[in-house]
């Protein structure tokens, strides 16, 4: 193996070499004030309608009304994107369990006749722990 070469100079000490970067803030996030859920939507019939913003906020009203009644309607939600079937909110962190809780509880909506409701595809307290993950569940299926 190569010795590396000694960079410094004849009048300073070995202590004092060249340092490579220097630290001026470190933070460390224990508990994040917020959480994510990534929810998608489905149904009996086997073309189902590309969600909107107004319906996902529509269907996770409903659900937080059944199943908290008027307390789970001053969860405040974040829609941060609707594409195709899938979903993503932000949720604070502290009420993900019940948010959780009453999506999986909630029974769906008829519209048109077709049934429709939610699955949680995922939930985590970041947001890159979500995203990428198309295709995760085709992985040991084939």
């Amino acid at each position: 193996m190569a010795e590396e070469a000694d960079m410094s100079t004849p009048n300073t000490p070995c202590a004092a070499k060249v340092k490579k970067a220097h630290e001026l803030v470190t933070a460390t996030i224990r508990a994040p004030r917020y959480s994510y859920a990534h929810l998608q939507v489905f149904s009996d019939s086997t073309n189902t309608p590309e969600l909107d913003a107004l319906q996902v906020r529509s269907y996770c009203t409903s659900a937080l009304k059944q199943f908290l009644g008027s307390t789970g309607l001053g969860i405040p939600l974040d829609i941060l994107k609707v594409e195709g079937n899938d979903c993503w909110l932000r949720v604070p962190r502290d009420h993900l369990g019940a948010f959780s809780a009453a999506i999986t509880a909630w029974q769906g909506s008829y519209q048109d006749g077709i049934h429709s409701t939610f699955r949680i595809r995922g939930c985590s307290d970041w947001l890159g722990a979500l995203v990428g993950r198309a295709g995760e569940d085709k992985l040991w299926s084939g």
